[in-house]
């Protein structure tokens, strides 16, 4: 596979980054995104989560309840495995640009093909119309497909969609996950210290115009799972990421990057709500409860940033990064890091609310990934215990680990300031909640174009380079 010391083998696509710019900005680089308290400023308000992160409060009006005690810390109720610890990067002005990141699809896969249920179990199926009744085969991904299809470790994404079922039953999109921006928690940044790195190194790879590249796939999480996502993606940068992609099929494919970084970005798709999806997925996605028409981003900004405490090291290539959750509903909000805002509003943020944004103003979706990495590995069993967060207080990164370029995905778009309008494409128990935000990396760049990466980084220095489409 091309990997050094990997502690968990899979195969898994790499998003082309279109453009790779590097950009220096002396003492003005942003750093980690952190709202203060997940908590909205009006009667509706959720409470803040503990300052260690340990335990999840019940939510306020939302239906959610807290999840039962994870003594491992990362592996979560139902079989998924969930990606631990982390914090949001803080609220630099990010301007137009947008950032995300697919980083929750833990436990949608779990260890797939093992012969048993592991997210979310098995249910008797529907009387057989031929007489009699059966029982469906292990479904890696969470129990029966909806729709009536039934998974298992080869296929389980194909579900009952393409079978001629109805779209499973979600939880309902509500008009109280819609605020006001203003109303929005401030966030916050850990203090540099002088051996900070303040360098920003930008990659250009344009916004997937006209859905040319995306699936319902996660190469990430269920590598070989067509439909593991239960969602579509966007993606960026590598051409060949899908749910088969190798890391040899990576190196071997082109890139919507403008600089050679053949990097797989991607992150689940916005949808308008009333609007018609026409293509060629739409059953599909109706099947898993998604519908409306996908909304392009009016702009990507990929930017790897320094450390607030040191300098950064290269990361591997081929390492695998996720952020966010993409069952927060189910799993709780330890590993919760998107952050939704408005451009001109962007030291405020929610990370459970979809922000209503003033006249001229954009939605914009931000996910800080994690760039702690243990040294060795590329990937781990849950995805998450290879590279961590900093400390959310000090930007210290965990000891035993070391601070890599961390990649900030900004996510802008053209959204009508009403509530339930638009919404995030989510797993079928999701219910499209704005918490569920993730993104993912699949690093592809090349040595030389690293070491580029981590001296702009370090030493404030770059060249922007202009996107190819």
């Amino acid at each position: 596979m091309g990997r050094k010391k990997k502690a968990f083998a899979v195969l898994i696509p790499a998003f082309t980054l279109v453009a790779t710019a590097c950009q220096g900005t002396p003492g003005a680089a942003a750093q980690p995104y952190i709202p203060v308290t997940t908590a909205a400023a009006g009667p509706a308000a959720y409470p803040a989560l503990p300052a260690d992160g340990s335990g999840v409060p019940k939510l306020q009006g939302a239906g959610r309840t807290t999840p039962p005690a994870d003594p491992q810390g990362g592996q979560q109720p139902g079989g998924g495995q969930q990606p631990g610890g982390g914090q949001m990067g803080d609220g630099g002005q990010m301007g137009d640009g947008g950032q995300m990141g697919d980083g929750g699809q833990m436990g949608d896969g779990g260890q797939m093909g093992d012969g048993g249920p592991i997210d979310g179990g098995q249910t008797t199926p529907p009387a057989d119309p031929q007489g009699g009744q059966t029982t469906p085969p292990a479904d890696p991904q969470g129990g029966q497909q909806p729709g009536g299809g039934q998974g298992n470790g080869q296929n389980g994404g194909q579900n009952g969609g393409q079978n001629g079922g109805q779209a499973p039953a979600n939880p309902s999109l509500r008009a109280d996950q819609f605020v006001d921006i203003r109303k929005a928690p401030r966030v916050r940044q850990p203090r540099r210290s002088r051996q900070a790195s303040t360098g920003v190194f930008a990659s250009s790879c344009g916004v997937n115009k006209g859905q040319a590249h995306s699936n319902p796939d996660n190469v990430l999480a269920a590598p070989g799972v067509v439909n593991g996502a239960h969602h579509i993606h966007d993606y960026v940068g590598n051409l060949d990421t899908n749910a088969f992609s190798t890391d040899e099929t990576f190196a071997a494919a082109g890139t919507t990057c403008t600089n050679g970084d053949k990097s797989a970005y991607f992150w689940p798709v916005v949808r308008l709500r009333n609007g018609q999806d026409n293509s060629d997925r739409a059953q599909q996605s109706q099947a898993d409860g998604n519908t409306g028409s996908i909304v392009t981003p009016s702009s990507v900004k990929l930017q790897f940033l320094g450390n607030p405490r040191s300098k950064v090291t290269a990361m591997p290539r081929f390492i695998r990064v996720a952020t966010g959750d993409a069952k927060a509903v189910t799993n709780g909000l330890k590993n919760a890091h998107a952050s939704w805002t408005c451009t001109g509003f962007e030291n405020r943020a929610f990370t459970d609310k979809y922000p209503l944004c003033p006249r001229g103003s954009k939605v914009l979706r931000v996910l800080n990934f994690p760039s702690c990495w243990d040294g060795q590995n590329t990937d781990s069993a849950n995805h998450r215990d290879h590279i961590r967060f900093p400390d959310q207080a000090t930007g210290q990164c965990p000891q035993g680990t070391k601070a890599v370029p961390q990649l900030r995905m900004t996510l802008a778009y053209n959204l009508p300031a009403k509530p339930l309008a638009f919404a995030l494409d989510s797993f079928p128990e999701s219910g499209h909640d704005p918490v569920t935000d993730h993104g993912d990396l699949i690093n592809v760049m090349d040595d030389q174009l690293m070491a580029k990466a981590v001296t702009a980084i370090n030493g404030r220095a770059g060249t922007r380079i202009k996107r190819r489409r």
